[in-house]
Order: structure tokens, then C-alpha cells, then sequence
């Protein structure tokens, strides 16, 4: 053991008081890190992960993002005449050739994608009406983009496919009708109106939705809505969700349609999540620039009790680089235990939160604190506590450093 870090030691252990505020200090700043750290980014991946699985990753529109230029404007840039007013002609909306496009964008590596057809319908049944989306799917496709399956109640997707002619609603609007399995409703469109055979019921959670969403087959739906062979989203979900952005560039370049990703989407719910986690480490770091300030009181107490002694050493040989490497051997060993406690301390912390059972009020299921248990907050934890037991032992070490033995054996 180097002669610097027995006394180190020495110094430490003959001020047990001491050092044990500033042990204390250390490991509740490294316990509450960890804790506030894992309740905050467990919160933010739950919060993000429900916007990630319950909404499309990447969502192309019949729509483009900026408006077509004109072919005659393309041929006569510098036109003497500027026709304005002119009605667009009316056609069929819907992304065109869209088996072709889907095939396209599912040569690219990393997702899985689903053709939607969304139009407006009133559902009525015994003389109630409920204003709401219809959406025609293909059932095996749409089971890899959502977790709709996941949410059956009754009945399955693959119900659609047995049955052309089925539809299947929330369980806020099967309550609201007080109709279920089998049992047909009517829904009419713009184009006409149809009765078709309630063979799933789902639920969300979400009231809006389960009222008011409802699902069919996609021929089926293209017949209602009047529009064959058309439909007006593309629903991907990816393996990376932080891919979104890239991928929905490259897919809108190569087709056209617009393609919006749902970083793009939520950039305002995520611009909100980075600064509360600038707050959320200000206000854990304070914490352990507090506890530095222990340390420091502690290490500077000790130089100037022992400037004597400090004396006596650069004279018997010491230099100023070893008394400088004692305070900060003294720093080292505060922040590294304080590390170890700390981090035993903070993983009990942890473990009580995520046992602590949250159930607002109106909703029936159980649910838990989210506490993110990531190795890298465990690093950063430690990271932060060294910096700052070492940055609070540098300026006693760099004091201890200048003491000039002469003057002080004499009694200067």
C-alpha cells in the first residue's frame, strides 16, 4: 500500500465523526439519484413506449407535403398569364396503386406495414345513432402494425376475414347500444347505407375511442366508402422506433405521399420530456454538490489541523504532489465508499417504488410506479459522485500542497 494512502486513511479514520457526515452526505446523493433518476426515466419510457405501440411509428397519408407544380408551370416558368381560381377536377382520393407502393416500402429491412381505408360513419341500432370512424383492414397485416388483437375482448381480427360482412366495435359503443356477439347494427356512409354483424368487441381504455372506432374487412369498407381499389393511410411500425424520421424520408422521396414519423408527430411532447430531464438531473446533481461541500469542510478541517504535521513530512522528504495525491486519496475513499453504500441504498429505494400500486380515480386496473432499471444510471450515479468528492478534495490538497515546512517548523 503506498505510504500516501496509509495516511490517508489514518486521517480519515482519526476523525470518525467527520467523515462519517461526509460518508452520509455521499450515499444519500447517490440513493436519492438513483431513485428520483429511475422514477423520472422509468416514467418517461412507459409514457413513450404507450405513445410508440398505441399510435403508428411512421403514418403515409393520401396527401402530399408541399402542393404538385403544374406541368404548365414547369414548361413556361416566365408566363405572361396567371390563371387563379381554377376548380380542381373532381376524382376518387386515395393513395394510388397502393399494392404496388406497399410492396415497395416492404422490401425495406426493419418493418412491417398495413393498408387502411378511414372514412366517417353513423352506426345505429334500435333507434341510436353514434357518429364515428370506420376503418377497413386486412386482419394479418394489421395484427403486426397494432396492438388492437391484444385488446379483444370478444371475437378476434381474424373474425373480419371469416366474415366479409362483420364489424367489430369498441366496448364503449357495445354498451352504449347494449348489443353484443352476433347481433347486427347499421352503418351508413356518404355512399349508402349497410347492416353488418357485430363479430369483435374491443377495449382501449381510451372512452373516446372505444365509442367511437370500429373495424371491417378492406373490400368491404372500399365498397361502402366508394372507393375501389383505394386506400388513404399506411400504418408501419419498426423494429427501432427511433428510426422513424430517416425511414419516413426515405419512403416519402421514393413514393411522394406524405410520411409522417412519430417523433414528428409529438415534437412538442418531446421537447417537454428533454427539459424536464434537465430539471430532473439539476435537481439530483444539487444533491451531490451539497454533499462535496461536506467533504470539503471536512478535508480543509483536517489541513489546517495538521499543517504541522504536513510540514514535518515535506521535510522528511515529501513532496508537494504527495501531499496533494493524501487529500485527494482522502476524496477518492469518501466518494468510492459512499458510491458502494449509495448505490445498495438506491437499488432498495428503487425496489419499495416499484411495489407502490397507483390507481387513480375511475380506473379499474392496477397499476405500478414505472421505475427504469438501466445500468446507466448506475454508472452516472457513480460517475457524478467521484467528480464531486474529488473536486471537493482538490482545493484542501491544493492548500496542503503550498504549506512551506520552514515557516511553520519556526513558528511563522
Amino acid at each position: 500500500m503506498p505510504i500516501q494512502l496509509q495516511i490517508a486513511l489514518t486521517h480519515l479514520t482519526s476523525r470518525k465523526r467527520q467523515t462519517l457526515v461526509s460518508l452520509s452526505g455521499v450515499v444519500l446523493g447517490v440513493a436519492f439519484f438513483l431513485a428520483v433518476s429511475a422514477l423520472m426515466r422509468g416514467s418517461e419510457n412507459d409514457f413513450i413506449k404507450r405513445l410508440v405501440d398505441n399510435s403508428p411509428h411512421i403514418t403515409i397519408y393520401d396527401e402530399y407535403r408541399h402542393p404538385q407544380i403544374q406541368p404548365a408551370q414547369l414548361r413556361w416558368t416566365d408566363g405572361a398569364v396567371h390563371i387563379q381560381h381554377l376548380t380542381p377536377k373532381t376524382e376518387v382520393r386515395g393513395i394510388r396503386s397502393y399494392r404496388e407502393k406497399l410492396a415497395l416500402i416492404e422490401t425495406l429491412p426493419g418493418l412491417r406495414i398495413a393498408p387502411v381505408l378511414i372514412g366517417p360513419v353513423v352506426l345505429s341500432f334500435a333507434g341510436r345513432e353514434q357518429a364515428g370512424s370506420l376503418s377497413g383492414i386486412i386482419p394479418s397485416k394489421m395484427k403486426t402494425v397494432s396492438t388492437i388483437q391484444e385488446k379483444m375482448q370478444q371475437g378476434s381480427l381474424d373474425a373480419l376475414t371469416a366474415n366479409p360482412n362483420g364489424i367489430i366495435i369498441g366496448r364503449g359503443l357495445s354498451d352504449k347500444f347494449q348489443i353484443g356477439l352476433g347481433r347486427n347494427i347499421s352503418v351508413a356512409t356518404q355512399s349508402g347505407s349497410r347492416v353488418m354483424k357485430v363479430v369483435g368487441i374491443f377495449r382501449t381504455g381510451n372512452a373516446i375511442y372505444d365509442e367511437s372506432q370500429s373495424f371491417a374487412n378492406l373490400k368491404r369498407a372500399q365498397v361502402m366508402f366508394d372507393r375501389p381499389n383505394r386506400i388513404n393511410r399506411f400504418i408501419i411500425q419498426l423494429d427501432d422506433p427511433y428510426q422513424a424520421r430517416d425511414i419516413a424520408h426515405r419512403i416519402e422521396t421514393a413514393i411522394a405521399y406524405k410520411a409522417t414519423s412519430w417523433t414528428e408527430a409529438s415534437e412538442d411532447i418531446l421537447s417537454l420530456l428533454t427539459v424536464r430531464n434537465i430539471i430532473m438531473f439539476s435537481v439530483v446533481l444539487a444533491i451531490l454538490i451539497v454533499a462535496s461541500f461536506g467533504i470539503y469542510n471536512t478535508l480543509s478541517t483536517i489541513v489546517i489541523e495538521k499543517t504541522r504535521d504536513i510540514a514535518i513530512l515535506k521535510s522528511m522528504g515529501f513532496h508537494a504532489n504527495d501531499i496533494r495525491l493524501i487529500f485527494l486519496f482522502e476524496g477518492s475513499i469518501i466518494g468510492a465508499i459512499g458510491s458502494v453504500f449509495g448505490l445498495l441504498l438506491g437499488a432498495g429505494l428503487m425496489h419499495i417504488l416499484s411495489t407502490i400500486e397507483v390507481k387513480p380515480p375511475g380506473v379499474t386496473e392496477k397499476a405500478f410506479l414505472p421505475i427504469w432499471w438501466g445500468i446507466e444510471q448506475f454508472e452516472l450515479a457513480v460517475l457524478f459522485a467521484l467528480s464531486s468528492c474529488i473536486l471537493a478534495a482538490y482545493l484542501p490538497a491544493r492548500r496542503a500542497g503550498k504549506v512551506h515546512p520552514v515557516e511553520i517548523l519556526r513558528g511563522a
